[in-house]
């Protein structure tokens, strides 16, 4: 694929069909995010590819509680960009992602390797968060180029859920879990991705109304 019509046709895609993900391609993902930019050439982050059931049950059952809340709090103000038709869209397929969680084909976790274990569990080590994002980013446009569907999300490790997670991962203190990202195969079609307006969000020299 051309290398734009990845990025604009890279959109959230929270529906999977059942068929599992080839080994090879996991590996091409995970390789793809690991070639993300680093600062200092640090490295710091650690990829988990979980597949085994079990496991897979016990994050989405993370990912529910941490679903459950954001829906509460944000049912009138989610996907404020977009008309109320697409917005109850939107809603429905997080809805949906929640309750089917488990039964996508692999979830990836990005970890932040914070060296040592942290006072603030979110905050600290914001060097390795930084690292662990440009690196998502790099693994959700390679799905895109192989016809894989993916979304980011941190909802699974709302406040002690990160340590619950860790414990499920069986992950050392200062190896934190950061992202959870599905993967499967859509059973819709990837499309272009809507935004503001440019001229809404860029500006020249400084910041202008």
């Amino acid at each position: 694929m051309d290398f734009f019509d990845v990025i604009s046709t890279a959109r959230a895609m929270r529906r999977y069909k059942p068929d599992p993900i080839p080994e090879e391609t996991l590996v091409q993902l995970i390789e793809a995010a690991h070639l993300g930019p680093s600062g200092s050439n640090r490295q710091s982050r650690h990829w988990i590819v979980v597949r085994d059931p079990e496991v897979k049950q016990q994050l989405a059952d993370l990912n529910r509680k941490g679903v459950t809340q954001y829906l509460a709090g944000n049912i009138t103000q989610a996907n404020p960009h977009v008309d109320e038709g697409r917005r109850q869209r939107f809603l429905a397929a997080v809805e949906h992602q929640m309750n089917h969680m488990h039964e996508v084909p692999a979830i990836v976790i990005a970890c932040a390797d914070t060296v040592r274990k942290p006072a603030d569990t979110f905050a600290a080590g914001s060097g390795a968060a930084t690292e662990v994002w440009g690196s998502v980013q790099n693994l959700l446009l390679t799905a895109r180029a192989l016809g894989v569907g993916s979304v980011p999300t941190t909802l699974a490790f709302y406040g002690d859920q990160r340590e619950e997670a860790a414990r499920v991962l069986n992950l050392p203190d200062h190896i934190l879990p950061m992202v959870l990202i599905p993967l499967g195969w859509p059973t819709g079609n990837f499309g272009p991705i809507r935004r503001r307006p440019l001229d809404e969000v860029m500006h020249w020299d400084r910041y202008s109304d």
